[in-house]
C-alpha cells in the first residue's frame, strides 16, 4: 500500500494490486477472493470498519454518520465518502479513475474522481462535505493513482469538458491530475501531494487498470480515516 497523512491526523492509504482485488462497488464483487482482500486490507489499515457506497461517476458525496463493522459498501449511489468518526475508513475502488483524499482538522473524505465526476463537481461537493461537517481550517489533500496524462487517449468531448484548465490536455491525452489539482486549488485546498503515478504504464501487476486490461480488470481502493 501507498501511504499519506495529512491535516488534521488523516491517514490514507491507496492500494495496489499486490493487496488484491477490492471489486467493483455495484454488488457484484466478480473475482471470489474479493471479500478476503477487503478484509485483509481492513485489518491492515488497523481498523474495524471501512465503508464505501455504489459508485456511478456522479458528484454525490455521501456522510457516514454511523459505523459498521467490517467493510462495507452502501447500496447507495454514492462517489464519496465523508466523514467526522473517528478510526472509521471511507473509501473508493478505481482502476484508472483517481481516488482523491480530503482532509482537515475534524473531517475527511475519500472521492472517486474520474473524468465525468471532475467535470461534475466531485471535488467541490468533497470540499462543501466537509464543511458541512464543521471543518473549518485549512484542508489537505492526496490524490492516488489514476490514468495520467501520459498515457490517458481521450476524444473531444473529455478536452471541451476542460479546455479551462491548465495542463489539462497533452496532445490527444487528458491530464486527470491537472485537473484535479486545479479544482482542489479552485475550493481552497491548500497542500496537495500526488502518489503512485499512472495505472496504464505502471508495471505489470502492480496497479489495476481498466482501460489497459478490460471489464475484467481488478479494483484498488482508496481509503483515508481520522487517527
Amino acid at each position: 500500500m501507498i501511504e499519506a497523512t495529512l491535516a488534521g491526523a488523516a491517514r490514507v492509504r491507496f492500494t495496489t494490486a499486490e493487496d488484491g482485488d477490492l471489486g467493483r462497488t455495484d454488488g457484484d464483487p466478480g473475482d471470489a477472493r474479493v471479500p478476503a482482500a477487503r478484509d485483509a486490507v481492513r485489518r491492515a489499515c488497523g481498523l474495524g470498519s471501512i465503508a464505501g457506497g455504489r459508485q456511478v461517476h456522479g458528484a454525490r458525496v455521501a456522510i457516514l454518520a454511523r459505523a459498521e463493522p467490517g467493510y462495507r459498501l452502501a447500496a447507495d449511489p454514492s462517489d464519496g465518502q465523508a466523514t467526522r468518526l473517528r478510526g472509521v475508513g471511507v473509501a473508493v475502488h478505481v482502476a484508472d479513475c483517481l481516488p482523491i483524499a480530503v482532509a482537515g482538522d475534524g473531517g475527511v473524505a475519500m472521492l472517486h474522481a474520474g473524468w465525468r465526476g471532475l467535470a461534475g463537481g466531485i471535488v467541490g461537493a468533497g470540499v462543501a462535505a466537509l464543511r458541512d461537517l464543521g471543518v473549518d481550517g485549512p484542508l489537505e489533500a492526496a490524490i492516488g493513482p489514476g490514468a495520467g496524462g501520459c498515457c490517458y487517449e481521450v476524444g473531444d468531448e473529455v478536452h471541451a469538458a476542460f479546455a479551462g484548465v491548465p495542463g489539462a490536455s497533452r496532445g490527444r491525452c487528458v491530464d486527470l491530475g491537472a485537473v484535479a489539482r486545479a479544482e482542489l486549488a479552485g475550493a481552497g485546498v491548500g497542500r496537495v501531494v500526488e502518489l503512485g503515478g499512472c495505472t496504464l504504464c505502471a508495471p505489470a501487476g502492480l496497479l489495476f487498470s481498466h482501460r489497459r486490461d478490460g471489464p475484467g480488470s481488478g479494483r484498488q481502493a482508496g481509503i483515508a480515516w481520522l487517527a
